[in-house]
C-alpha cells in the first residue's frame, strides 16, 4: 500500500451498493478500502482493527444501526476516522441524529462517481462533508431539535435579525473559550451556507489560504472537528442564521 493513500471502510447492508464504492474509488490512486461491513456492530469492530482515514456509513442496517455505529466510534479516542453517514432526502430526521452523533457529513446513495470521490477527499483532509442540496433544511431542522429551552431563572439571549458578524461573536462570549472576530464570524456564515474555501475567498476578496486560517481558527474556538461539526454547533448556540 502506498504511503499516504486514503483508508476507506464501507459500511453498508447491500453488497451491491458496496461494490459500487469499492470500484469507483479503487480506480483512484490514492484511495484504496480497506474493508466492508455489513452491520454497524461490525462497523465498529473493523474501524477499531483497521483504523480507516474515512468511513462511509449506513443507516438502517441489522444488528446495530449507523448512527449508534457513529457514536461509538466517535467516542474511541483511539480512532480518527472521519464519518460521511450514507442517505437520501427523505431522512432528515436520520441526519441531524448522526450530525450531533458525530458524522463529519453525509452523501447521497444517488450520489455521482465524481461525488463520492471527492467527499472521500475531502473528509480524508480534515474539511467534512456539506451537500449543498439539503444542509439548509437540515441544520436550520437540527438546530431547532437541539437548541435547550433557556432556564426560568436566565432571560434568553437576543439574536436581532440582520444581527452584524461582531454581534453575532459577541452573543457566543462566555460560552466560547475565546469570541470570534468579525471576520472569523463572516467565515462562519459562509460555511453554513456550505460554501467552499474558494467560494468563500470569492466572496470576501480574501485568499483560499487565509480561509483556510480562519476555519483552523474558527474550529479551535468552537471545539469543533471539522466544518460541519463547526456549523452545527453554529447553529445550536445561536451564531449562524438558518
Amino acid at each position: 500500500m502506498t504511503v499516504g493513500q486514503i483508508r476507506v471502510l464501507l459500511v453498508d447492508d447491500h453488497a451491491m451498493l458496496r461494490a459500487g464504492f469499492r470500484t469507483i474509488l479503487s480506480t483512484q490512486p490514492d484511495i484504496t478500502v480497506v474493508g466492508e461491513a455489513a452491520t454497524g456492530a461490525d462497523a465498529v469492530a473493523m474501524a477499531s482493527a483497521l483504523r480507516p482515514d474515512v468511513i462511509t456509513m449506513d443507516v438502517q442496517m441489522p444488528d446495530m444501526d449507523g448512527i449508534e455505529a457513529t457514536r461509538l466510534i466517535v467516542a474511541d479516542p483511539s480512532i480518527e476516522a472521519a464519518i460521511a453517514i450514507i442517505t437520501t432526502f427523505d431522512r432528515d430526521d436520520y441526519l441531524h441524529q448522526a450530525l450531533d452523533a458525530g458524522a463529519s457529513g453525509f452523501l447521497l446513495k444517488n450520489a455521482g462517481a465524481d461525488d463520492l470521490i471527492a467527499a472521500v477527499r475531502a473528509l480524508a483532509a480534515g474539511d467534512g462533508m456539506l451537500a449543498p442540496e439539503v444542509t439548509r433544511r437540515v441544520l436550520a431542522r437540527f438546530a431547532a431539535a437541539s437548541t435547550p429551552a433557556p432556564a426560568a431563572t436566565a432571560a434568553p439571549v437576543a439574536v436581532p435579525a440582520g444581527a452584524t458578524p461582531a454581534a453575532l461573536s459577541r452573543t457566543a462570549t462566555g460560552t466560547l473559550a475565546e469570541p470570534l472576530t468579525d471576520r472569523e464570524a463572516e467565515v462562519l456564515e459562509l460555511l453554513s451556507d456550505a460554501r467552499s474555501n474558494a467560494e468563500i475567498a470569492s466572496a470576501l476578496f480574501i485568499g483560499e489560504a487565509t480561509v483556510k486560517t480562519h476555519v483552523s481558527r474558527i474550529l479551535q474556538k468552537l471545539g469543533a472537528r471539522d466544518r460541519v461539526q463547526a456549523v452545527v454547533i453554529a447553529h445550536r448556540m445561536g451564531l449562524a442564521r438558518s
